[in-house]
């Protein structure tokens, strides 16, 4: 298998922890891609007609796009149950914080892009400031359900803390550790597991 990503990307990180997490990394060949949405990447664009990453290439030349999809392929490959319960409540409990780290990635990539991509002129700050109000209402939420995060990884563990993450390395100004110790506490145990650790992106 091949996974075709950028190592900035908040969502193939999620692809990569799963992986680590799952044990199956080291069946699974890295190719780093840098696509921005005014140049397309052809090697991307190939397998991928979204041109998005990540993008996991099977050995069969089958391509599958998007985290969730690839995160629950990869936790199909050990049985399934590793990151995705089968039912009940805990099922959705994991798929309803995968949602709420995806949307938070979701509101950072797009601030991300209208920073980086647009000229300064053209940038919409009102609309910049509505991304961050996502974000924040997101944290709040998440500092009240922090202590049930003790418990267990999931996917939803995951996407948490690669959304914390990509607030790390791409807004450190947002200081979001600030009023929300119990989110704090579960940040710094979880970014200090194998899995986070060796997909740090870079600075």
């Amino acid at each position: 298998m091949k996974l075709l990503f950028n190592p900035a990307s908040p969502f193939a990180r999620k692809v990569r922890v799963a992986a680590h997490e799952l044990g199956v990394h080291e069946r699974i060949e890295p190719v780093v891609v840098a696509p921005l949405p005014i140049r397309p990447v052809a090697e991307l664009a190939s397998v991928n007609p979204l041109g998005k990453v990540p993008c996991l290439v099977l050995d069969d030349g089958t391509a599958l796009y998007d985290s969730r999809v690839i995160a629950e392929y990869l936790d199909g490959l050990v049985g399934g149950g590793g990151l995705f319960p089968p039912a009940g409540s805990a099922r959705w409990t994991a798929l309803r914080r995968q949602a709420l780290g995806d949307g938070m990635m979701d509101a950072g990539v797009a601030m991300r892009y209208e920073r980086a991509v647009r000229p300064a002129e053209r940038q919409f700050s009102e609309w910049i400031d509505g991304q961050l109000v996502k974000i924040r209402q997101a944290l709040d939420t998440l500092e009240q359900e922090a202590p049930s995060l003790a418990q267990g990884v999931t996917i939803g563990h995951i996407a948490i803390g690669c959304a914390l993450g990509y607030l790390d390395f791409r807004f450190p100004e947002q200081s979001w550790r600030s009023g929300r110790a119990a989110l704090a506490e579960f940040y710094d145990r979880f970014s200090a597991r194998p899995s986070m650790t060796a997909t740090t992106p870079p600075v």
